[in-house]
């Protein structure tokens, strides 16, 4: 059985992690968390990693490491992290089941918690 994933990256999302990653001393992956802020209430914020946080949840793809941190785990939970390069906007996407909506710059979401039961249902059939 696999390891249970906070979110799924897509192979672009996984290259673009790896570019970013190559680019930098010491780097070993890139942290993915939520923040307060914008015009919709919460932002993603993306970090460069260097050294490991336990607590973390961890999801590699194709040698690309992503950390979730603890307190966003249950916003992103289910959450596809993609990165697209369109005419206007070149970066992470995230196609997020518990968005509940988003500001119209794109730049801000509003999030509700998944249900934390199903988080600690996913983590024990993981453990099985």
């Amino acid at each position: 059985m696999g390891r249970f994933a906070v979110i799924n990256m897509t192979e672009r999302a996984a290259a673009r992690v790896n570019e970013i990653v190559a680019s930098r001393d010491n780097a070993r992956g890139i942290r993915l968390g939520i923040k307060k802020g914008g015009c919709a209430g919460m932002e993603y914020t993306i970090d460069l990693v260097t050294e490991p946080n336990p607590g973390d949840d961890h999801i590699e793809r194709d040698g690309a490491h992503v950390y979730v941190a603890p307190e966003a785990a249950l916003f992103l939970l289910g959450t596809e992290m993609d990165f697209e390069v369109t005419t206007l906007r070149t970066g992470f996407t995230f196609t997020n089941p518990n968005q509940s909506s988003a500001c119209g710059c794109g730049e801000s979401v509003e999030l509700k918690p998944a249900d934390l039961k199903q988080l600690a249902e996913a983590r024990a059939t993981d453990a099985a």
